[in-house]
């Protein structure tokens, strides 16, 4: 089993954080994993672009030309990495900050409205947790107990105050992307 995801966005949106979460959340289960971030220098606000892979072998290269799942936070990241999913992949969209649609037949793609749902789970700078989450209701890895773990010990360390309300935003990713996983299916 191998996965190599790219996350994409605006500096600012928690890209980095979101991938970081997942890599970390893939070795608390005992996976290889590896995470490269790429940022322009003007961070917050510019581009932001992560890869996390993990495996259940040792990784070659923490980089891809084609990725099984990306995830996009904003129009011109749905534009540049949309082609670099795999034929068969999965597509996940913030549809609240990607108004134009994929058009892409070869691939599954679940819209969440990532930043209206943190909203209502308290925190609105949460919309990546809630993307995590979605990553989690289709795929399944890593665990949802690893990824929560990783949300105590990481935010918890600055801001423990935030811990609950990620958690609730990981949760209602996971919800609305098994939801709509089994519309698309259907």
């Amino acid at each position: 089993m191998k996965e190599e995801v790219l996350i994409a966005g605006f500096g600012g949106q928690g890209i980095l954080t979101m991938g970081q979460l997942m890599a970390n959340a893939a070795m608390y289960d005992g996976l290889y994993a590896t995470w490269f971030p790429s940022y322009g220098p003007e961070m917050r606000g510019g581009t932001a672009n992560c890869t996390t892979v993990f495996s259940d072998e040792e990784i070659g290269s923490p980089i891809a030309a084609i990725y099984d799942t990306v995830i996009v936070m904003n129009q011109p990241s749905l534009e540049r990495f949309g082609p670099k999913v795999r034929k068969g992949g999965l597509l996940i969209i913030d549809e609240s900050m990607v108004p134009i649609r994929c058009h892409r037949t070869d691939v599954t793609a679940i819209y969440v409205p990532a930043s209206p749902l943190a909203r209502d789970a308290g925190i609105e700078r949460a919309a990546n947790v809630v993307l995590l989450g979605a990553f989690l209701g289709i795929k399944g890895k890593p665990s949802v107990q690893s990824v929560e773990n990783v949300i105590r010990d990481l935010v918890g360390a600055k801001r423990p105050h935030l811990i609950e309300p990620n958690l609730k935003a990981l949760q209602v990713g996971i919800r609305i992307a098994q939801e709509r996983t089994s519309a698309v299916q259907a």
